[in-house]
């Protein structure tokens, strides 16, 4: 058992938890019954109580169950923004005994064609603005023979000054077509809630996290793994019952869904929730509801702090700050500290495992660093080759073994089989991040043994937007590398072979990716050459470009190939 960072353990916490036994959708008939008239969520000046969340719960759940046939184990897509939907619909699924498989709401039909084959889903819950990708999984033939659709504005029922996004300010559409059902009519049935069945091993939430192999892969996680970190995230950082949360992070992404819902329903706490960030709208939100914690990412800070007009906003209320995804620049997090006097948090964490593997301890905290390993936590550094195990500051692979860890890819054994391994009775997940630990046990990310890229906490895989860009007919050979990027830290770089007799545009290649793909992970830079580099078994070398890049980036300041926004 690796215990050197017991010697920075905060004082007071136990080293080990015992979590409640209840699952997801327990918590929030609890939180329901305990506070009925407290405000649970507001949404742009809405207040929604708990009592009216848990009755919405119940007639979604109810409708599931009822009309769309939703029974146990089965998979049903979550594909919104953040919203009050997007809460209701989480929660009623898990209510209907199923499985939340939440979707990134920057896919495209290509990669939500995968999800849907893949997990055999034939529900979904939407947002109306996602309609035009989900349309042609509809209707006669299509996998989705029963589709609810959200108006986010239906939530909207008190006149604000708030600047809202557009998909929260556009007006009802009209839900017409085969399975397509709007979220009023759903509201409005009366189905009798299915008995809840499931228990801690029942099956939870599928999250879809990428891999090497060029597709998305189902991450497979229980109740009793995503209530582990929601409850110990609570008991590392302590709030109490009238704390205030600000909700900026997707609640699609483990993070967010974990640190910013399932953690303050839970708690019974109340959400500050935004649909999508705005520096200037989040600012007011603090100051307005005296909002007490804020998770983030980096660029949110980095945005934050960046308004010419941030310090005319009351930001007092604010106790912690904490966040994840990509490192935070010490320059950030000290601007940070002087405008709040608040000490940034940062931790680290996959989807694999539901957000926290490590934390840094309130109050000995480290910059840039991952922080010490979390309750009931094995983590340990080992050779990526032999799995031989490292000392201190010896850079390898980060392996971890622990309550949160995921049962396995979804209908990928393989894959499954091939990230973990058996040592001292327990079963380590391979993370693929290489780093190290100090002294003290505190670990710190240097690298990526996969090979992905992080654009401001999204994940992108190369293998994936390559396997998409073959199909583009101009490009013959395609390599995908980061490049760094001043806001996002990094961001996708495409250097590719064009098809002979051709000459494609960096703007035609990137305008063909933003119709098939997430827009963060259409290429920001777009290089043209004659071949690219190969081993002599005629893979192509991706290392020596990304080499080639770092070294053009250490020794020009301004790129030559064509950059778009």
């Amino acid at each position: 058992m690796f215990d050197r960072h017991f010697g920075a353990w905060p004082k007071g916490l136990p080293h080990s938890l015992t979590p409640p036994a209840t699952t997801l959708p327990e918590n929030l008939a609890v939180s329901a019954r305990r506070f009925p008239d407290k405000v649970a969520i507001h949404y742009y000046g809405t207040p929604i109580s708990w009592a009216e969340l848990d009755r919405a719960t119940d007639r979604l759940a109810g409708w599931l169950h009822a009309v769309a046939g939703v029974g146990r184990g089965d998979r049903v897509l979550l594909f919104m923004q953040n919203s009050p939907q997007f809460v209701i619909g989480y929660y009623a699924i898990l209510r209907a005994n199923a499985v939340v498989v939440p979707v990134n709401t920057m896919s495209r039909i290509d990669e939500l064609r995968h999800i849907t084959a893949d997990t055999d889903a034939s529900v979904a819950v939407v947002g109306q603005e996602m309609l035009d990708v989900v349309a042609p999984l509809t209707g006669r033939g299509g996998p989705l023979a029963h589709v609810a659709v959200a108006c986010y504005g239906d939530y909207l029922r008190v006149d604000t000054d708030l600047d809202l996004p557009e998909a929260v300010a556009a007006p009802r559409r009209e839900i017409a077509g085969d399975g397509l059902t709007a979220w009023a009519a759903v509201m409005a049935s009366d189905h009798p809630v299915p008995p809840l069945v499931v228990g801690l091993d029942d099956w939870c939430v599928l999250p879809f996290s990428s891999g090497t192999t060029g597709r998305p892969k189902g991450c497979l996680h229980s109740h009793r793994t995503v209530g582990f970190t929601m409850f110990g995230t609570l008991v590392w950082s302590p709030s109490s019952l009238e704390s205030v949360s600000l909700v900026s992070l997707p609640l699609f992404h483990v993070t967010g869904m974990q640190n910013s819902m399932n953690m303050l329903i839970y708690q019974g706490s109340t959400m500050v929730m935004t649909t999508r960030w705005n520096r200037r709208t989040a600012a007011e939100l603090i100051a307005r509801h005296r909002v007490t914690h804020w998770r983030c990412i980096t660029t949110m800070a980095v945005d934050l702090l960046s308004d010419p007009e941030v310090t005319g906003f009351d930001l007092s209320s604010l106790v912690a700050v904490s966040g994840g995804g990509a490192q935070m620049p010490a320059a950030i997090a000290k601007r940070l500290h002087v405008l709040t006097g608040i000490e940034y948090l940062e931790g680290y964490g996959l989807t694999e495992t539901m957000a926290p593997t490590h934390i840094n301890p309130v109050g000995r905290s480290k910059r840039q660093c991952g922080g010490i390993p979390f309750f009931d936590t094995d983590a340990r550094v080992v050779d990526p080759e032999t799995l031989d195990e490292l000392g201190p500051d010896a850079v390898g692979e980060i392996v971890v073994s622990g309550p949160q860890v995921f049962l396995g890819y979804w209908n990928r054994p393989d894959d499954t089989a091939a990230v973990f391994f058996e040592r001292d009775g327990k079963r380590f997940f391979r993370t693929g991040d290489l780093g190290y630990y100090d002294d003290e046990g505190y670990f710190f990310l240097v690298d990526r043994l996969k090979r992905m890229i992080n654009a401001a906490g999204f994940k992108v895989w190369p293998a994936e937007v390559e396997a998409m860009m073959y199909e583009h007919p101009q490009i013959q050979e395609v390599c995908i590398i980061a490049t760094p990027d001043p806001r996002r830290g990094e961001t996708v770089k495409a250097v590719v072979v064009p098809r002979d007799g051709t000459a494609p545009t960096a703007e035609s290649v990137q305008d063909w990716c933003r119709e098939r793909m997430a827009a963060y992970k259409v290429p920001a830079v777009v290089q043209f050459a004659e071949s690219l580099p190969k081993s002599p078994t005629g893979k192509v070398q991706w290392r020596v470009l990304q080499d080639l890049e770092n070294q053009a980036r250490e020794t020009v300041t301004a790129p030559a190939a064509t950059r778009v926004s």
